[in-house]
Parts: structure tokens; C-alpha cells; sequence
């Protein structure tokens, strides 16, 4: 199967955007301006693994890819704060309308519950937010990932660090918000290097799903204005970081992997959790981890609810009918106690 390595897209799409990093070629992504909703992009994550959706997905920028050939890997990259990125060896790009907040969770929980036994990679992070979420073999493999502000920092110190390598130009490594978004571009390296070394995750049957969320050039044209040097400086290496990223990730899983890239400059809703930036508060929202690890989900809750639930409903009733048919017995006829000395006191 020949891949869709190195393809140069139609021109550029302007405004808030999906593009298609890397893809293989048994998933077909069509050329155009076929514009996307925000709140598809989790259906046409799926479908590019092979996983049915609750309503079909009309959009022609996808077409039905073979049976029996599905993706090891798909890794979406959501940024925030740009609404475009100058990343020009790509797949296609298609303008993102309605960029509504959006989730794999879904995906998530299908990939959990077809290969439960697989233990698949499931990795979902956000480092702004200090959001990590793990399933599967991510847990083993990516425990290390420097997800606080405090760990990143020391991360940015040690070797290794992207800070050797890239031209930071007029960013300032001690400034928070630039702080935020080198700890960003040190996270995508991090995944990378660990992948490599732990090459066996990309060789299993079973599919690994990675959401990842980037603000830090949210911040920075926050913070110094989208005009500012700094803002144009992090997006050029922004845009660099993600394409190696992508074909970095393509080739470890053999060429069988799908990378997306979301850019979109705000979104129009507030997400269903509330977000806050790193810069604003470094306190852990959950102070029972000093990692703000997700609350791990039991896939047997809906299970184990129902069964109680019915078990109480059959219990009540049995108790009402038990007592109602007490409450009318005629002794003298349906208790045998009764019966029995009826005829010992008729005999005597």
C-alpha cells in the first residue's frame, strides 16, 4: 500500500482548519474544501479506526477506506490560540467550522472496551490544564511525562531538553507564558523519544489513541499580542515541532498511522469541564494526586448499576406483595397452623 507520505495539499485553508498530517493509504482522505464541524471531528476519528458511529457522518472528505486494513494508531493534535499553521507537507487540509469544544472520550471508551484485553494505549493530555489521562499500557510507558509546571521546568533543565535545539530567537525561557509553550513542544518530544524506546507498543494488534491539547500560543498572544515577535517566533517552531511530530509518529507504526492536526483560534462554547490556564493557578484540582490524574472508570459501572437497581426494584415488590397477602389471610383457611388445630380441637 503506498502511503500518503510527503503529499503537498491544494492551497492552504484560511480561518480555523483540520489538517491531515500523515494518513496511510488505505484510509482516504479527498482533496477539497469540504468544510468540517468542531463536534465531527470525534466521529471521523472513529471512522478512521474502523469503529461505527451513532449517526452517519456525511462529509465527503472521508471515503469508506478496506474491511479488513485499519490504522495502529491515530494522534490528534488540537492547538489553540492560531487559527492556521504554515505545515506544507500534509495530506489535506479542510476548514473547521463551528469549532466547538470536542472530546475523545467516546473513542476512548470504544477502544477500551473492544481490546480490553489487548491493553491498548490510550493517552489524553492537556499540559496547560495539567490534564492527563491514561489507559492501557500508557499508564507503564508514559508515567514519567512531565505533566505540572514545576515537573516541566525541571524537565526543560536536564538533557536532552528541546531547549538545546531550538532557536528560541526572541522567546524567553523565563517567562511563564513562554515557559508554557516550550513545555508544550518538550511534551510532543517526550512522546516521541518514548515511543522509541518502547517500539513493541507500535507491533500489538490493538489501537493507540493520543488527544493532545496545546494553549501555549494561546498564551503568548495573550500575553504579548499576536503581532509580537514572540507569537510569530513559537508559531514557526510550532509548526516545524508538529511536522516532525507527525512523521516522527507515522514511521515508528510502520507507516499505519493518522495524524491531525486542529487549529483554531477560540472556541465558541466553554468546555463541559471548566479549563483555566496553568498561568493563573497552580493549584491541582485534584489534591488526592499530586499529578491530577483523571479519576479512573470502572467499564462495569453500568453493569454493576443495573444489577442493583433491579435486585432493589424486585426486592420492594416482593415485600409490598408479601405484606399485602398477610395483611388478607383468613386464618382459618390459609394458615395450616390454624387448620390443624381447627381439627384437633373438633376431634376432641
Amino acid at each position: 500500500n503506498q502511503t500518503h507520505r510527503g503529499a503537498t495539499p491544494l492551497a492552504s485553508v484560511q480561518g480555523d482548519s483540520l489538517t491531515i498530517l500523515q494518513a496511510p493509504g488505505y484510509v482516504s482522505f479527498q482533496k477539497g474544501d469540504w468544510p468540517i464541524s468542531g463536534e465531527k471531528i470525534p466521529d471521523m476519528v472513529a471512522l478512521t479506526m474502523g469503529f461505527s458511529v451513532q449517526e452517519d457522518l456525511s462529509w465527503p472528505g472521508l471515503r469508506a477506506g478496506q474491511l479488513f486494513q485499519r490504522p495502529r494508531a491515530n494522534v490528534l493534535v488540537v492547538v489553540r490560540g492560531v487559527d492556521s499553521l504554515a505545515l506544507p507537507q500534509n495530506v489535506a487540509s479542510y476548514p473547521l467550522e463551528n469549532p466547538v469544544p470536542f472530546t475523545l472520550d467516546s473513542v476512548a471508551e470504544t477502544v477500551h472496551s473492544l481490546f480490553a484485553d489487548d491493553t491498548p494505549v490510550v493517552l489524553q493530555l492537556a499540559p496547560s490544564e495539567e490534564r492527563l489521562y491514561m489507559l492501557g499500557k500508557a499508564n507503564a510507558v508514559f508515567e514519567d511525562l512531565p505533566v505540572t509546571l514545576q515537573q516541566i521546568r525541571s524537565r526543560l533543565s536536564q538533557d536532552g531538553s528541546v531547549l538545546a535545539s531550538l532557536p528560541l530567537n526572541s522567546l524567553n525561557r523565563n517567562a511563564e507564558a513562554d515557559l508554557l509553550f516550550l513545555s508544550e513542544v518538550q511534551v510532543l518530544h517526550d512522546i516521541t523519544a518514548l515511543l522509541q524506546r518502547h517500539r513493541h507498543l507500535a507491533q500489538d494488534h490493538s489501537p493507540d489513541l493520543y488527544s493532545l491539547e496545546l494553549s501555549g500560543l494561546e498564551e503568548l498572544g495573550r500575553r504579548y499580542g499576536q503581532d509580537s515577535p514572540q507569537y510569530r517566533d513559537a508559531t514557526a517552531i510550532l509548526a516545524n515541532v508538529l511536522q516532525k511530530f507527525g512523521e516522527d509518529v507515522f514511521g515508528l507504526y510502520g507507516d499505519s498511522a493518522v495524524v491531525e492536526v486542529v487549529t483554531v483560534k477560540s472556541f465558541e462554547a466553554p468546555l463541559t469541564r471548566k479549563s483555566r490556564s496553568i498561568l493563573e493557578s497552580k493549584q491541582i484540582s485534584n489534591p488526592g494526586s499530586p499529578y491530577n490524574l483523571a479519576y479512573k472508570y470502572n467499564f462495569n459501572y453500568a453493569v454493576i448499576f443495573n444489577i442493583v437497581l433491579w435486585l432493589m426494584i424486585i426486592l420492594a415488590l416482593a415485600v409490598i406483595v408479601i405484606s399485602y397477602n398477610l395483611w388478607n389471610m383468613d386464618p382459618g383457611y390459609d394458615s395450616i397452623i390454624y387448620r390443624m388445630t381447627n381439627q384437633k380441637i373438633r376431634l376432641d
